[in-house]
């Protein structure tokens, strides 16, 4: 891997964190799902970059490191739905 390659993988990694941290600090002032969801989401983002970054292109289950982001994306969909969901 490239010095460069590694470098916007770490940057990445830590800009998924640091989203995830700053909707967990408005979840914990609000304790609104949404947020919650969401600091769940970009943290599996996290993961999933820092997975990418630490192996191979050439590893055989890299792909699978493709269906923690799907999941991540079906939290933030189903967060969205949650909030906009009409009141009973």
């Amino acid at each position: 891997m490239s010095p460069a390659y590694s470098m916007m993988s770490g940057a990445t990694v830590m800009a998924c964190v640091v989203s995830g941290l700053f909707f967990l600090r408005f979840w914990r002032s609000t304790r609104d799902r949404l947020f919650l969801l969401f600091a769940v989401a970009f943290g599996m983002m996290a993961l999933h970059w820092l997975g990418l970054a630490l192996t191979s292109p050439d590893y055989e289950f890299r792909p699978l490191l493709y269906g923690v982001r799907l999941v991540a994306f079906v939290v933030i969909l189903l967060a969205i739905a949650d909030k906009n969901r009409p009141l009973r």
